[in-house]
């Protein structure tokens, strides 16, 4: 309840009909935490390349639980390259890698509390965390009231189902407003 609270407060509205439009749910939520000392990045993806959404576009608000800095693993974007929708991810042992080290990448350090707000499109990773504490992130994803998730089927003819579970999709924003209590 606190964090669907969370979600469905001002900020997220906000951004759900400033980004997206007016009826938005709740498409994804997880907590990320990078244990001190790991030498492993999270290498460049895109968030829509790990479960293919339709529309392809998605916003992806990357919220710091604790301060993010380059030396514990901040978030990093490709800028621009979200106008190239979902690209070509090859499997590594380290997960789905998009690129290898753009140079036009760009860090974002942000303190605990501060939000990065990217497109599901957007290049991005997270880099190692070499420091002595542990990085926090909570990641919210937001979608169009309508998109679907490809769940089976092949890239000819695939098979979506929509991203309207009633547990967990519920709506930011229904016709522009906070929705009702009861709406689903």
């Amino acid at each position: 309840p606190v964090l669907r609270e969370f979600v469905s407060g001002p900020v997220f509205q906000d951004l759900a009909h400033d980004l997206i439009g007016p009826d938005v749910r709740l498409y994804w939520d997880q907590a990320v935490y990078k244990k001190p000392g790991n030498p492993l990045e999270f290498p460049w993806h895109q968030d829509n390349a790990y479960t293919y959404v339709s529309p392809q576009q998605y916003v992806t608000c990357w919220v710091a639980l604790s301060d993010a800095t380059v030396e514990n693993g901040c978030p990093w974007v490709v800028p621009g390259r979200h106008k190239l929708g979902t690209v070509v991810h090859e499997l590594r042992d380290e997960g789905f890698s998009c690129l290898d080290d753009p140079e036009d990448a760009v860090a974002v350090p942000v303190e605990a509390g501060s939000v990065v707000v990217f497109s599901s499109l957007t290049p991005h990773r997270t880099g190692p965390n070499l420091s002595d504490g542990v990085r926090k992130a909570y990641v919210v994803q937001i979608a169009a009231d309508g998109a679907s998730v490809m769940q089976a089927g092949t890239d000819a003819d695939p098979v979506f189902h929509p991203c309207n579970a009633p547990d967990r999709q519920f709506y930011i924003l229904k016709d522009g407003q906070p929705p009702q209590p009861d709406a689903v």
